[in-house]
């Protein structure tokens, strides 16, 4: 008799096993012949080495399709078990518009034209300005080219950051640790990492430095190497900051940045380095830029609205103070010409 142990890494094992290990059940029952014993985040199989084989390979399968899904199901094992049985599930899996799976076995892609716009930069480009109103997707999309290029192996690492900027109001003293203090500005990027990642591998890569999330300032000084690396809320960056940003990127990197010029939160007297940068970069070769609209909204059909009248409001405001700009020029040109005029006779 062979024995072999598989051991559980980075896997949570309600989801794999099942409940009161009903997936391990399930094998056990197809190869009666065999012993399959789960253990803690252990599998022991017992049995001869045809089938001992045969049960490491599908065990491999679901294993692979855990990490893809984020789940094992009672049909997942029964398509590992008959290799005649097809399922909804790969149809699913040679899906091209796919981005990822998420944690829970959903499908995440493009929801828009302006999304998929979106992917199809970050595949032709290493530096992508993504731009657009509240709700549009550009941070969950991000997240998920992120998540693919580190379970493709495309990178070794992710990192995404923010820069902290208080949204209107004075939060005070707070108290806790640095990471207490800082972690409700990342909160969004953290929802949508555990919506594609299990709970549990969310973890382990977080404690091994595979997936960092961290305020802005802590970039400074790095050279960012076989990462994918995500700039959020780029539109409250000063200038200083954004060409610090830029300038960590290292070979073999993945840039985003993304932001909303209606949603500045910097002192009136400060210039975005978003809105800078925009007007630098734009003719240089190998650099994307993805706008976005209302329309690529994908929140509550109201807030497509919302986005609309405030979008027209500032358009109106634009529009009057460009009128109010040209009046008073029109009411110093006549002083400045008696002058000249004055100053040509004497």
């Amino acid at each position: 008799m062979v024995e072999k142990i598989i051991t559980l890494e980075n896997i949570s094992l309600i989801d794999f096993l099942g409940t009161e290990n009903q997936n391990i059940k399930q094998l056990a029952a197809a190869f009666p012949s065999s012993k399959i014993i789960s253990r803690g985040n252990e599998i022991k199989i017992q049995g001869q080495t045809p089938e001992i084989t045969k049960i490491h390979e599908i065990l491999g399968s679901l294993i692979d399709h855990y990490h893809k899904f984020g789940k094992i199901t009672h049909s997942s094992v029964n398509r590992y078990l008959s290799s005649d049985s097809f399922t909804d599930e790969e149809v699913i899996v040679t899906s091209p518009d796919v981005i990822v799976y998420g944690s829970k076995g959903g499908v995440i892609k493009a929801k828009t034209p302006n999304q998929q716009k979106l992917v199809d930069a970050v595949e032709k480009n290493d530096l992508v300005f993504a731009l657009g109103p509240a709700g549009t997707g550009k941070t969950y999309v991000s997240v998920a080219l992120a998540v693919r290029a580190l379970k493709n192996k495309e990178v070794k690492k992710i990192i995404i950051s923010r820069p902290v900027v208080e949204a209107g109001e004075s939060l005070g003293f707070l108290p806790g640790d640095m990471k207490e203090k800082v972690d409700p500005y990342l909160r969004p990027i953290y929802d949508a990492l555990e919506d594609m990642i299990p709970v549990e591998k969310l973890k382990y890569y977080q404690e091994n430095k595979i997936i960092e999330i961290a305020p802005l300032a802590y970039m400074r000084g790095r050279t960012l190497n076989n990462a994918f690396v995500l700039l959020d809320e780029a539109q409250n960056t000063t200038p200083a900051q954004m060409k610090m940003f830029l300038t960590r990127m290292g070979p073999n990197a993945k840039v985003m940045v993304n932001g909303d010029w209606s949603q500045v939160d910097l002192p009136r007297n400060q210039r975005s380095g978003l809105m800078e940068v925009l007007n630098i970069l734009r003719g240089v070769k190998g650099i994307g830029f993805v706008e976005m609209s209302a329309e690529d909204v994908v929140r509550h059909r109201l807030v497509r609205d919302i986005v609309n009248a405030y979008t027209k409001l500032e358009e109106e405001r634009r529009a009057a103070r460009v009128e109010a700009k040209s009046a008073e020029d029109d009411r110093k040109e006549p002083t400045y010409d008696r002058r000249r005029k004055f100053n040509s006779e004497y």
